[in-house]
């Protein structure tokens, strides 16, 4: 997940493109990279962006929140979301974890 907020001249671009126009240019960003745009939401609050993508791999999103952040109009946050399925195979790893001080 992409969680974004844009700045005053994001802000000011998104005046002139509207919500549908980066939603498609985020679409066509996603697929360009071998991946798939699964929902994007606007919204209130501490984030303006949700973006939920299906993206190849970790590299994957970490060029894009650096290509995003870096045009000076969007700060990105990439959040790592797991599937039921994944959190199982967690639980079944051995980790051997000592508490401090126990």
């Amino acid at each position: 997940m992409l969680r974004s907020t844009y700045t005053t001249e994001g802000v000011r671009g998104l005046l002139d493109e509207g919500g549908s126009g980066r939603a498609t240019e985020t679409e066509h960003l996603i697929a360009r990279l071998g991946g798939r745009l699964e929902s994007l939401y606007f919204g209130f609050g501490s984030a303006d962006t949700y973006v939920i993508a299906d993206l190849p791999d970790n590299m994957t999103a970490a060029a894009i929140r650096l290509a995003v952040t870096a045009s000076g109009a969007v700060e990105t946050e990439v959040i790592a979301l797991l599937t039921p399925d994944e959190i199982d195979q967690a639980t079944r790893q051995k980790v051997g974890f000592r508490a401090p001080g126990a």
